[in-house]
């Protein structure tokens, strides 16, 4: 049996929050349809995390996780590393913590990435454009990152209220820009991503 390794990642562009990374070991021979079928009514296709709601990525998540078949594992790298090596190097990072944690030897299977992201050299690997929305191990690892990040950030905001985190997650909407402007930074915070906005608010 040939397995491979999908690898994804959530939280990128956030203004606040940590980088996820997902991975999935899948069984090439798994029908990714039978997941995908929980959360469509017409014919099953695969489709971006970001492109669900809700309440389908967590079907979809209780499904990577029980199932006998399959193995995940995630990482975050924090705010703090982030404005320290940058977001490219946080995401590389994360994308190696996770592998190490699906403890595989490199040399038994494949690893299929996301665009832009890529792995450890030990790694037979390949970088997909658009990846979560054509190979399904991309796609369920997709869902990994994207539901652990959502439910940490939701967990935060119980800490700081004044930001609103379990709206939108830490991203760059209208509403976490006012919050900025009004409260300034908090630790969760990435300075590098919110510098300009900073930098704005000075300027009026």
């Amino acid at each position: 049996m040939r397995y491979l390794i999908g690898i994804d990642e959530a939280g990128r562009g956030a203004l606040a929050g940590p980088v996820c990374v997902g991975a999935v070991l899948y069984p090439e021979d798994l029908d990714w349809r039978e997941g995908f079928s929980l959360v469509s009514r017409r014919e099953p296709i695969l489709r971006d995390s970001k492109k669900l709601s809700a309440q389908q990525r967590a079907i979809l998540y209780e499904y990577v996780t029980q199932h006998g078949r399959l193995r995940h594992s995630f990482a975050l790298v924090d705010a703090k590393a982030i404005d320290s090596i940058g977001i490219v190097n946080a995401a590389h990072e994360a994308v190696a913590i996770a592998l190490s944690r699906l403890g595989i030897t490199p040399s038994k299977v494949e690893v299929l990435l996301d665009a832009g992201l890529r792995a450890p050299g030990v790694w037979e690997q390949r970088s997909i454009i658009r990846g979560d929305e054509t190979i399904p191990a991309i796609a369920f690892a997709s869902i990994i990152a994207k539901v652990t990040r959502d439910r940490l950030m939701e967990e935060v905001a119980l800490m700081y209220t004044a930001y609103r985190f379990q709206e939108h997650k830490g991203y760059g909407t209208l509403a976490h820009r006012r919050a900025i402007a009004l409260e300034g930074l908090c630790e969760l915070h990435r300075t590098t991503f919110c510098s300009h906005l900073l930098h704005a608010e000075k300027s009026v």
